[in-house]
């Protein structure tokens, strides 16, 4: 019988010390990986709805302020990240939903293979996958992605984009720091 790091040991009066971790600790280690995937079906199910809504209340290009740095600006982006390809001609609309279905049964595999108790790394690739999700849900049913988010400091304008750029940037950032975590 091997020596069980969660108990202490003896108090000081010799009795075997009780270990009261938490349930959500307990429930980390059995919970398999693959149950972060609601957050995927989250994402996707936040980026569609707020596409929706873009869509239905601005007209293409138009801008709406929403705080002196940000505005609502409904854009389609026949490309990827910051409009690369977008004038390509049309086939890079099959390779990126190609490239995000390739990607995403990659993800899933990782989620899957994933150890029960870690918590960063399924969190970071179930972001990834709802965004690219979403995205790619876009290309099929339109040809294009809808972007609408608009954040700018003066005359200078970041790109815009959506609730799926956003949580593939944060599952990115996570999955980073992530792999720092791990170094240590």
């Amino acid at each position: 019988m091997g020596i069980d790091p969660t108990n202490p040991g003896p108090d000081a009066s010799g009795a075997a010390a009780e270990t009261t971790r938490p349930a959500a600790v307990d429930l980390a280690r059995r919970t398999h990986p693959a149950a972060w995937l609601w957050l995927s079906l989250s994402v996707i199910a936040l980026d569609q709805a707020t596409k929706f809504v873009a869509a239905r209340f601005l007209e293409l290009f138009e801008r709406v302020e929403v705080l002196p740095v940000l505005d609502f600006t409904l854009l389609h982006n026949t490309g990827a990240a910051f409009s690369i390809l977008a004038g390509a001609g049309g086939w890079q609309r099959w390779f990126f939903i190609g490239l995000a279905a390739v990607v995403s049964a990659l993800l899933l595999v990782w989620i899957w293979r994933t150890p029960r108790g870690e918590k960063w790394l399924p969190l970071a690739l179930a972001l990834i996958l709802g965004g690219a999700l979403g995205n790619v849900i876009d290309r099929i049913r339109y040809g294009y992605v809808v972007d609408f988010i608009h954040v700018h400091w003066g005359a200078s304008y970041f790109p815009a984009f959506n609730i799926a750029d956003s949580a593939i940037t944060v599952g990115a950032a996570l999955l980073i720091l992530d792999a720092f975590r791990e170094r240590r």
